[in-house]
């Protein structure tokens, strides 16, 4: 009975690992995306007059530094 039990505990603790993984990928998807947004009106904005070189440049180097942790998945889909 205690091998059952042990292994109804990992196999419960691999599904929360994975369920934790899943929301981590979904957060760093919606953080990559929210940054493009950002990068995309500063250039917006700038090509407008209304903003500067400055805040676009800022804005694509925190979306390097997103990709550079977490990869460019969320480019692709």
């Amino acid at each position: 009975m205690a091998g059952f039990l042990d292994r109804a505990k990992e196999q419960a603790q691999n599904a929360l690992n994975q369920g934790k993984q899943k929301v981590d990928e979904v957060q760093q998807q919606r953080a990559g995306n929210e940054l493009l947004k950002r990068l995309g009106a500063a250039y917006y904005a700038e090509q407008r007059g209304t903003g500067t070189g400055q805040a676009t440049q800022d804005a694509l180097n925190a979306l390097e530094a997103h990709i550079a942790v977490h990869g460019d998945g969320f480019l692709r889909g």
